[in-house]
């Protein structure tokens, strides 16, 4: 594996072999001493051109911990912000002999484009509306550890379906690894053209919450991305609430135990209530923890090599 671009480029048993390196990982957060030596030498760059708290620190928390040396770069402290070009940017910071690249970009495509001008390792931390592959790694991961396989389950993904790149690499994720997908949301936020995609990959869709909720093995609410809309997408945050937000009264349909999943940032009381993120089945905190060993197993699969 050269990079990780895109959920596409994991078989399911690469998949399941991350998902081992990662459990191996978990267990280096409850040492006294957080470090291992297999990227020592190493030398990672994580270029983040839109903000980000999750996602940047636990790679970079990610890189310490396995001995690289990490060095963070953003579009506000690079030479970007002066006119400078996203590939002259990238080529001048692999001129110093980075051995990897973790970059987030706001135009989608960005990372494919970015590993064939240069020839470090290439890691998608999102790209625009596109993907963001190691989130749906952690999620999946996360579910896994709550539900042993996920072979058969019911997972329910709901909410700005139109400008979230983490449910389009959570669909490819959860269906190769044998999970039935249910995709809510309200029709103006139901991206374009899905009938044929959902129908080719497996999927189904949904206006209607109340019913899916209660067949659920597990539910991802998705953050509503208000900085990408350009439109009124819903007359108001009260009327998306009361029609696809994860309320008090919505907890009560769900199953038994069944996992809440968010990949924040979290916008409480819109798409889900302080109920819900804070309810004992929540799973919004364990999922930073898982991604982090998550990182941690991506940039050893790419980095380490044969020394390790």
């Amino acid at each position: 594996m050269k990079h990780l671009l895109s959920i596409d480029d994991l078989s399911t048993d690469e998949i399941a072999q991350l998902f081992e390196t990662a459990a191996d990982m978990h267990d280096v957060q409850s040492r006294e001493v957080k470090k291992l030596p297999a990227l020592r030498g190493r030398t990672v760059v994580n270029m983040f051109f839109e903000d980000s708290t999750r996602t940047r620190s636990s790679f970079e928390i990610a890189g310490k911990w396995l001995s690289a040396d990490v060095i963070n770069v953003s579009a506000k402290g690079s030479s970007t912000s002066k006119g400078e070009s996203l590939r002259d940017t990238v080529l001048t910071v692999c001129a110093m002999g980075v051995d990897g690249l973790v970059i987030r970009h706001p135009a989608s495509g960005a990372a494919l484009q970015v590993s064939e001008w240069v020839d470090a390792s290439v890691v998608n931390a999102g790209d625009g509306m596109h993907e963001h592959p190691t989130q749906a790694l952690l999620d999946a991961y996360t579910l896994q550890r709550h539900l042993g396989s996920l072979e058969g389950r019911h997972v329910a993904i709901i909410g700005d379906l139109t400008h979230s790149r983490v449910f389009r690499s959570n669909v490819q994720c959860l269906t190769k690894l044998g999970a039935r997908v249910t995709v809510v949301a309200p029709p103006t936020l139901m991206p374009s053209g899905i009938g044929p995609w959902s129908a080719a990959a497996g999927f189904e869709t949904s206006y209607d919450v109340d019913a899916v909720l209660p067949e659920a093995d597990a539910v991802m609410m998705l953050r509503v991305q208000r900085e990408r809309m350009s439109g009124a997408f819903f007359p108001s945050p009260r009327e998306y609430t009361v029609g696809y937000g994860l309320t008090r009264n919505r907890l009560a349909l769900l199953k038994p135990d069944v996992p809440i999943c968010h990949p924040g940032p979290m916008n409480r009381g819109l798409e889900i209530a302080a109920d819900a993120a804070d309810a004992a089945q929540s799973v919004v905190l364990e999922q930073v923890s898982s991604g982090l060993a998550i990182r941690m197993a991506v940039l050893y699969h790419l980095l380490a090599g044969e020394e390790a």
